[in-house]
């Protein structure tokens, strides 16, 4: 969070740490894990955490990188995604188990922390929580995303032990409460075929309509409209959140895996206005369509600090997307329809595919990585 340290996740176990002042090597934390290490999270300006495919996730400390702080077993597949609320000192995993957990950091200890398993979904891909941590989204490989409002971390959820809001799809018309009350497709998926969708049948005809506010941990389930996706389906696999809780942001391949897209949904608040037919949360602002290139990998993509521009991986660089050509706040440019993201700058200093980009938090600085172990670093001028 203080810009003092770049941390990589490695494929092979390892973990780089650089500073991005200099671009200097700072150390290699070379069996981090016991196989692929796939995201990091740092909790302050000094404690961060790992999650690998080897089930776990580690927790670490800057002063002392010799040994880890505790390392973390309740997964029992793949963990993909860390999340931490600072209020509640929670830390929050989701893996490819379909769970997300739920570990309390405040009584860690060298055998690891109090863990619960807080919710369950087939085919989960990625799991985000919003900057004021009042909502938690999931997005799945069937082209799925989850949404619970008025989020509980505290409260441990089974299937129909919560509201779920009517499942609906998103759509860029200005009329979100007239697009009717069908529910999701069930598609396949590029990893997963016979998708039934997240949730079955005889607990969606439990749902529980939202009048007024609604009640804590209440369900929403959506199919996100995508550009050019139509009747074939969609896998979500890149999920992120705009810094001020605005909007959140979906990197999207096609079943077919012959398009990508990037899309910005706006977050529609407020009651619905008829009871029957419940306000959609999202819609589709602006896209674009991206480099269909590294088919089968995940491309992370992320807002910038102050939530102006996307860093998205294209092809062997990074594209710096806005939402008008003049970096304008997404408030200020909504437009009643969906419109395409603008080129802002396209960065190319790899010679291979590029799965991820990041921003500095405090300066004008980019990062990004590629499959052949580069990372890059920038400093655009405009």
């Amino acid at each position: 969070p203080c810009r003092s340290v770049l941390t990589v996740a490695c494929e092979q176990t390892e973990v780089l740490l650089f500073d991005p002042i200099s671009s200097k090597h700072i150390k290699t934390l070379s069996e981090a894990h016991e196989d692929c290490v796939n995201n990091i999270r740092f909790l302050d300006n000094r404690l961060f955490a790992t999650c690998s495919d080897d089930t776990t996730i580690a927790l670490w400390d800057l002063r002392k990188l010799n040994t880890k702080v505790c390392t973390l077993h309740g997964h029992t597949s793949w963990v993909k995604n860390i999340e931490y609320d600072t209020n509640t000192r929670l830390l929050v995993t989701s893996g490819f188990d379909g769970n997300v957990i739920i570990w309390d950091t405040n009584r860690c200890t060298e055998d690891g922390c109090p863990h619960k398993k807080f919710f369950h979904t087939r085919f989960l891909m990625r799991m985000r929580l919003t900057p004021d941590c009042s909502k938690m989204l999931i997005s799945t490989s069937s082209g799925y995303l989850l949404i619970l409002h008025d989020l509980d971390l505290n409260k441990s959820l089974e299937v129909g032990s919560y509201p779920i809001l009517r499942a609906r799809r998103t759509t860029s018309s200005s009329d979100i409460t007239s697009s009717g009350s069908s529910g999701p497709r069930a598609v396949g998926s590029p990893c997963h075929q016979n998708d039934s969708g997240p949730l079955s049948e005889k607990h969606m005809s439990r749902s529980s309509q939202r009048e007024g506010g609604s009640p804590r941990n209440s369900l929403e389930v959506l199919t996100p409209e995508v550009p050019g996706e139509r009747d074939r389906g969609n896998c979500i696999t890149s999920l992120q959140l705009h810094p001020k809780g605005w909007a959140t942001l979906l990197r999207c391949s096609s079943n077919t895996d012959d398009q990508e897209w990037t899309c910005v949904y706006e977050f529609q608040e407020g009651a619905p206005v008829r009871p029957v037919s419940p306000r959609c949360s999202l819609r589709l602002t602006h896209c674009i369509e991206e480099a269909n290139v590294g088919r089968g990998y995940i491309k992370e993509l992320c807002f910038s600090p102050d939530g102006r521009m996307i860093s998205s991986p294209h092809g062997f660089g990074i594209r710096l997307l806005g939402f008008d050509a003049h970096c304008s706040e997404l408030v200020d440019c909504l437009p009643k329809e969906a419109s395409p993201l603008k080129e802002i700058r396209s960065l190319y200093s790899h010679n291979d595919v590029v799965l991820t980009t990041k921003f500095s938090p405090t300066h004008c600085q980019i990062a990004s990585g590629c499959l052949s172990g580069r990372v890059s670093l920038y400093q655009p001028k405009f």
